[in-house]
């Protein structure tokens, strides 16, 4: 069985490499040309499946050239989003809300996945209350995910933080490409990943699952992922935004339709991204953790912007309705 690190590693080497030369703009032969970001993860699948079935050239017309690029984390694609270097993507609610929260011109125009975060111990390691995350150390992709505050949210409920706002946990944060191999090295005890890398560390480590995706809080109702655009272009371009979501919307429809031609299609644009294969068994055990849809929840956004807020990753206490711009997908 090849080993899923590998390819992991691989991901994140290859990753952007996909590249164009910039978003909003002509392309050489002269046409439009728009740029679509996405992650190479499981929670980004829509992106996959609206490329490899050309939704977003059926939508926008022959007179426009789609280009992709692809992304390891929220931070670089919130800054290519702002410097124009794309037009449109997908990319989780945290890195979304914080932009916005600062001033960044951005807009949620749909949603795209639910649900895919899940909290591992790595083998040896006793969880068998919330009393026992005390002192343990935890990583997560970056300090104020979208991953980082569901796992905090969950706690401080119990009264159990990280020792970064007084309390005993404490927290590094890394590529999930590394999560595999700190927990068996242990230098982290718990891994707060995203899919599919919780199902490739279950697979490589014998870490076990402490808190599940349905579990986590916000675990079902919070977007996993986004479909975000500039607000610039929803307020003088909403006829090509209106094309991007409808592209959007028929690839979620795709993947509710053909799951399984949808798997295959996630294992190919991996392969064809990162060069490395991902194991099909990888791939249905993080299916059955995340749920497809192009709709928003808007309270459970606000909701997670003021635990966001509570534990102290916001300055100032967020008002987010004026961040979703939901009349495209109605």
């Amino acid at each position: 069985m090849k080993k899923a690190i590998l390819w992991v590693a691989v991901l994140f080497t290859f990753t952007g490499l996909l590249a164009g030369c910039g978003a909003s703009e002509k392309s050489s032969g002269g046409e439009d040309k728009i740029v679509i970001g996405y992650f190479p993860n499981i929670n980004h699948v829509p992106a996959m499946v609206a490329k490899d079935q050309g939704y977003f050239e059926k939508q926008l017309g022959d007179g426009t050239k789609v280009e992709y690029k692809t992304f390891a984390e929220g931070g670089s694609f919130m800054t290519a989003l702002k410097t124009g270097d794309i037009d449109a993507g997908l990319v989780g609610p945290g890195p979304a809300m914080n932009n916005f929260s600062t001033g960044a011109d951005v807009k949620i125009i749909a949603g795209a996945s639910t649900g895919g975060t899940v909290i591992l111990a790595r083998e040896g390691v006793e969880i068998n209350s919330l009393e026992d995350f005390q002192g343990k150390t935890f990583i997560t992709p970056g300090v104020g995910c979208t991953h980082d505050v569901q796992y905090e949210t969950y706690l401080e409920e119990a009264g159990i933080t990280s020792a970064r706002i007084g309390g005993t946990m404490k927290h590094l944060t890394g590529n999930p490409a590394q999560y595999a191999s700190m927990l068996k090295t242990g230098k982290v005890d718990i891994a707060v990943a995203p899919e599919p890398w919780a199902a490739v560390i279950e697979q490589e480590t014998n870490a076990e699952v402490v808190i599940g995706w349905d579990e986590v809080s916000f675990g079902e109702t919070l977007p996993a992922s986004v479909l975000v655009a500039t607000g610039d272009a929803v307020k003088n371009s909403p006829e090509k935004v209106q094309k991007i979501v409808d592209a959007h919307k028929d690839a979620v429809k795709f993947i509710e339709e053909n799951p399984e031609e949808a798997k295959a299609i996630t294992i190919k644009d991996i392969k064809e991204v990162t060069g490395q294969e991902l194991e099909k068994e990888v791939v249905n055990r993080a299916w059955e953790r995340i749920g497809f849809t192009y709709d928003v929840d808007a309270d459970a956004i606000q909701e997670f912007a003021d635990s966001s807020y509570t534990l102290k990753f916001l300055k100032d206490k967020p008002e987010f309705s004026e961040l979703i711009a939901n009349n495209f997908i109605k």
